[in-house]
């Protein structure tokens, strides 16, 4: 077989961040969520819940579903991440969460608009998510293999803001085609493609089985141009997996940047995809958006996500990942404060007229600021990454790194519940992610900015 040249492998690696990224703008924030949460909201209105209480308890369905799903992950990441370091395989578990990925988002087309099996979805919308998640520690363990640490930054960013395009062309399809507005027509004025029933949104729930097909699509290049080192004779078990994770585990404590960034990352990571995963809900309940003008956010936020990537990755291969980091996360903590500070009715306390536009300009500036400087976080956090990463064991730095990410991924879903129940509102229910914005940035003032490698 011939050789398969570092710059296929690079491109091949981007792949599966092209193919990917539709769950995340599709199902997660711009499209599917919404609309959950619009379903959720309808079903709990006709149930006798006033307005802004059916709305709330729409958000709480959602928020505990997530929570569930955070959970799980937390609890497999790091296991993973040792079990194909001890066995020195990875594109079989890619393979294997890849399937569930695809299972999981075909399945969303079965959401009734009555709201009449929503725990089933949001079950299905967990089996893709958490095989997303799972296939993502694989992928980021492979980063150290495809160049030094001058280069990753660069690698990571580039890669970002290749699938965030993706994101963006799979986005504005959806929308083109198949989402229906109000009027039963497209973004573009027309029926939803193949005959698909406006009535009963079934355009809009084809968002399910689009994202599914996108990826098997796209994953292909990856497939093919990535591959497992072919002289690994590693066979590992799952005991000699767990003994590895408890010393990585216990060698933290030796190691103060490294336990430190991990304990950073948790919080700030976990605050951005609470931003995430409530980003689009906000719209849908706070703003009374419909789908097919959140789709235009979207649109807006993910170009940004693209083009904020890429500039990160310059800024991080010149400044490194460290101040960049700690830009990205003071601009999205006075994002948040914007964002739990308005309604239709005021911002920052400042009554406006009804019918004012304001409102919706500001969101749409944050959608910018959301997008841009998520994506500079999540690129710049994976190249931190492998400055603390030992490059004897790239799979279990990036399980623990997975692990960190994930093992508070309940919080944000969490706190956001309580908030939302206890304050009957969706807009002051965000507010947790504030907190951990900040707990994230304090944490970061004992992480080296050159990593520590050493074990």
């Amino acid at each position: 077989m011939a050789e398969i040249s570092k710059r296929k492998r690079i491109w091949g690696w981007w792949f599966f961040d092209w193919a990917s990224q539709p769950y995340h703008t599709l199902l997660v924030t711009f499209v599917f969520g919404p609309y959950f949460v619009s379903v959720a909201a309808q079903y709990y209105l006709t149930s006798g819940l006033v307005e802004e209480a059916a709305k709330a308890q729409a958000q709480v369905v959602w928020a505990h579903g997530m929570t569930i799903i955070g959970l799980i992950i937390a609890f497999g990441a790091p296991l993973l991440g040792a079990m194909a370091d001890v066995s020195g395989r990875r594109i079989p578990w890619i393979f294997g969460f890849s399937l569930m990925y695809a299972v999981g988002s075909a399945a969303l087309w079965y959401t009734m608009p009555d709201g009449s099996n929503m725990w089933l979805m949001i079950s299905a919308f967990g089996l893709g998510f958490v095989g997303a998640e799972y296939a993502l520690i694989f992928i980021n363990s492979q980063l150290p293999d495809l160049g030094d640490d001058s280069e990753v930054g660069e690698i990571s960013g580039s890669g970002f803001a290749f699938g965030y395009f993706g994101g963006l062309l799979s986005l504005a399809i959806m929308l083109a085609l198949f989402v229906e507005q109000p009027n039963g027509k497209t973004l573009i004025g027309m029926d939803p493609m193949f005959g698909l029933d406006a009535a009963t949104q079934e355009g809009t729930r084809f968002v399910g089985p689009f994202t599914a097909g996108w990826f098997v699509l796209f994953m292909v290049p990856y497939f093919l141009w990535v591959r497992d080192d072919p002289n690994t004779d590693k066979q590992g078990s799952v005991g000699e997996a767990l003994r590895l994770l408890g010393k990585s585990v216990a060698a933290l404590r030796h190691r103060v940047s490294l336990a430190t960034y991990l304990g950073s990352s948790m919080f700030y990571r976990d605050a951005l995809n609470g931003l995430y995963t409530f980003g689009g809900t906000y719209a849908a309940l706070v703003l009374e958006w419909d789908i097919v003008k959140i789709g235009v956010f979207g649109i807006v936020s993910v170009l940004a996500s693209a083009i904020f990537a890429w500039v990160g990755g310059k800024m991080d291969r010149k400044y490194g990942p460290k101040p960049v980091i700690l830009v990205a996360i003071w601009v999205l903590i006075f994002v948040c404060l914007t964002v739990v500070s308005m309604d239709r009715t005021q911002i920052y306390g400042i009554s406006l007229p009804e019918g004012s536009g304001l409102p919706d300009m500001a969101f749409f500036g944050c959608g910018i600021l959301i997008g841009g400087m998520g994506g500079i976080l999540q690129s710049a956090s994976r190249s931190m990454m492998v400055r603390h990463t030992d490059p004897a064991t790239p799979v279990e730095s990036f399980g623990l790194y997975g692990l960190s990410g994930r093992a508070t991924a309940f919080a944000a879903p969490l706190l956001i519940g309580i908030a939302t129940a206890v304050t009957g509102s969706a807009r002051l229910g965000v507010s947790p992610i504030i907190l951990l914005f900040i707990l994230g940035l304090v944490l970061m003032r004992w992480v080296k900015p050159e990593g520590d490698q050493s074990r």
